[in-house]
């Protein structure tokens, strides 16, 4: 039989020697990747993923790397022309 490509949560929590709960709060904090198939609860992590994380977590707490801050987009600025601009650089009294 080959190895299975995905994990369940509780595949994943017993892996981890955590509940299913905290397996399931790593998922929606999105520190550990996972996608939903089917219907409610039906989470699946991929083993690839799953030795990322743990690899990142003893990166982390050998102080290899920063702990992982979601994506913020950078701001970006717009121009803003002024009204006058647009009338022909003249105002109207």
């Amino acid at each position: 039989m080959p190895t299975p490509r995905f994990l369940t949560l509780d595949d994943v929590a017993e892996i981890l020697a955590v509940s299913w709960s905290q397996a399931y709060a790593l998922v929606r904090r999105k520190e550990l990747i996972a996608i939903q198939i089917g219907g409610r609860g039906q989470w699946r992590v991929e083993v690839d993923e799953l030795e990322r994380f743990i690899a990142r977590k003893y990166a982390e707490a050998r102080g290899e790397v920063p702990p992982e801050v979601p994506d913020v987009p950078e701001p970006v600025e717009v121009p803003v022309e002024s009204p006058s601009a647009e009338a022909g650089g003249r105002r109207r009294r």
